[in-house]
């Protein structure tokens, strides 16, 4: 059975920014979707307020095949009736709008982009209005903030160039899902439903949980008291409000009840299906259909594995002057919810028992960073021979920005004192070759080696949804150290169950406490405080080292059943599963109840 029309709903409809993107790229390039799905729209922002995202956009580098855009006077390359329903949209509204094809492997996808920056003020009122009556949202009450002014805008009129492009699409609610990504996505599809609920079917698609996010980080007792004081208060009745406290002040959170309002809910994970009933209201008894993240899989050779870690083992021996035994990474964002702290933790446990088998020893690159764009190579190439770059690092010529400077001088640099056969590099910077990252890293080495050549990917967060990022390395036979807050871990379960083997996956569980007799309610599990995670992160820090040490490859051997293991579950959490098992199935079942 066919669906004829799905419209994916995102601000990174245009332009792949970070994990939303991920997820329509492995979408819409599995067979299983696009075998089964007869057309597929991607609708959001057209970012005329960004010259640099828009200039990506219209450039060859975006590969978008543009058809129409009043901005930049293309109209001829629609049909007609199209062109005209388009024209008569931007006249009465004072918009642009932007339509094109974008490649998606094999096939091409309909990308629809709407410009409201001088959409007529009543407009966008109206539907304020239409809010308040119909979702008891109150827009005024963030009148203040500009994103949440700048998607009421977008809402309505995106809706409406939605309808007029699927105006010639099979009519009906079983023909006509309009899926939103998130609470970026969920104002069009509300104003969807307001246009017409007998033409659409609507869902939100939940890749995080926003209020929980900022609970989560903004404490210092982080995952380990938040995920308790959920589990106590799992079928007592009690939800996040009474815990916590409102998150009301916060347009996210109001906006993100009314997602229960939509015909279906998808969550990312167990933990965010788990994180919206606690939300409450018409989350608590709804059925909540998981669709994780897919992850990649591709064949690795034991010759190309080897020769991208010995280019990563040859830039250690040129920064801190040995060949390590063991590579370790982690490339990630610069945010507090990636828990960067905890690599060290883990790390210094490994270091002191590899230096006991031996005196082996091991180096960690971390790839991250603050800033958007990167260091100029000349920046880097003066640091490099200034100060040795990137073994060290200043905080006062442009070199250590924002979270950087912090991770730098508070983990990075004692661990690399304290310990003798265990470095932390510190690469902030995009792009990992030559070019970007000085004169002593390898002439050869590309982004690729640090996927390929790992032993190891680190990725302890505090929050993560899901966590593609972490499993990554996966297909190329590394250990993969996620944390118990990590989404994926619900699908690796799912996929153990299935006698596909995951022994490459190691957990550090950061929430269940080994002394948790005095916390007998949510409010209890309030009290858990940074000396608690402290305690239970520096026992869980060794537990996982003797985990991983039991399936770290020391031998080609073990990297050859390494990479075995690490391709059969990366095969077996791939997107074509997502979109066969998951997706599909979870789309069908609304059909059938239209």
């Amino acid at each position: 059975m066919t669906l004829p029309l799905i419209v994916h709903v995102t601000h990174e409809a245009g332009l792949k920014i970070g994990g939303i993107g991920a997820v329509l790229e492995g979408l819409l390039t599995a067979r299983a979707y696009t075998d089964r799905v007869q057309r597929t729209i991607m609708a959001g922002p057209f970012p005329a307020w960004d010259p640099a995202q828009m200039d990506r956009i219209v450039s060859q580098r975006s590969r978008l095949q543009v058809r129409y855009a009043s901005r930049y006077d293309i109209y001829g390359l629609v049909p007609p009736d199209l062109g005209r329903r388009f024209h008569g949209l931007e006249r009465e509204l004072n918009i642009n709008i932007f339509y094109g094809l974008a490649p998606y492997g094999a096939h091409c996808h309909e990308v629809l982009l709407v410009d409201p920056t001088n959409l007529i003020p009543d407009v966008a009122n109206l539907f304020a209005y239409d809010l308040y009556a119909n979702y008891h949202l109150q827009p005024d009450r963030y009148a203040y903030d500009a994103e949440w002014t700048g998607f009421v805008q977008l809402a309505t009129v995106l809706a409406q160039a939605i309808e007029a492009l699927a105006a010639d699409a099979m009519p009906g609610r079983d023909n006509r899902f309009a899926i939103a990504h998130d609470w970026m996505g969920l104002l069009p599809v509300l104003a969807l439903q307001l246009q017409g609920a007998d033409r659409w079917s609507t869902v939100y698609y939940a890749h995080e949980v926003a209020p929980v996010r900022r609970l989560v980080e903004e404490h210092e007792g982080h995952d380990t008291r938040y995920y308790n004081a959920m589990r106590k208060a799992e079928g007592s009745g009690v939800f996040l409000d009474n815990v916590f406290g409102s998150q009301n002040d916060w347009f996210k959170v109001p906006l993100l009840h009314q997602a229960s309002r939509c015909d279906a809910v998808l969550a990312v994970s167990d933990l965010v299906r788990d994180e919206l009933r606690f939300l409450g209201t018409g989350f608590a008894d709804a059925p909540i259909d998981l669709v994780y993240n897919g992850i990649p899989s591709q064949a690795t050779t034991l010759d190309a594995k080897n020769t991208s870690r010995d280019r990563l083992r040859s830039y250690c021996r040129e920064l801190h002057g040995f060949l390590p035994d063991f590579v370790f990474t982690h490339v990630t964002r610069m945010v507090p919810s990636k828990g960067m702290w905890r690599d060290a933790k883990v790390l210094s446990h490994l270091a002191r028992r590899l230096a006991d088998e031996g005196g082996q020893t091991t180096v960690l690159f971390v790839l991250s960073t603050s800033t958007g764009t990167g260091r100029g190579p000349d920046q880097v190439h003066a640091w490099e021979e200034a100060y040795g770059w990137p073994v060290g690092h200043r905080a006062d010529n442009g070199d250590l920005v924002g979270m950087e400077a912090a991770y730098f001088f508070d983990v990075v640099e004692p661990f690399n004192r304290d310990h003798t056969n265990a470095k932390i590099v510190f690469v902030n910077q995009f792009g990992w070759d030559r070019a970007h990252c000085g004169r002593r890293m390898p002439d050869a080495m590309s982004f690729a080696d640090i996927r390929r050549g790992s032993d190891l990917e680190f990725g302890l967060s505090i929050y993560e949804p899901f966590g593609i990022a972490q499993l990554e390395a996966l297909t190329h036979g590394a250990v993969c150290c996620i944390s118990s807050a990590c989404g994926c871990r619900g699908f690796v379960a799912r996929v153990a169950a299935s006698d596909t083997p995951t022994a490459l996956v190691v957990e550090a569980d950061y929430i269940s406490l080994p002394d948790d007799g005095w916390i007998h309610s949510p409010w209890d599990a309030l009290h858990i405080s940074q000396w608690q995670r402290d305690r239970l992160e520096e026992y869980q820090s060794e537990r996982t080292a003797r985990e991983i040490l039991k399936v770290l490859a020391r031998n080609d051997d073990e990297r050859s059943r390494n990479l075995e293991w690490g391709q059969a579950a990366s095969a077996a959490m791939g997107w074509e599963t997502v979109a066969r098992d998951l997706l599909l199935p979870a789309l069908h079942r609304l059909r059938t109840q239209t």
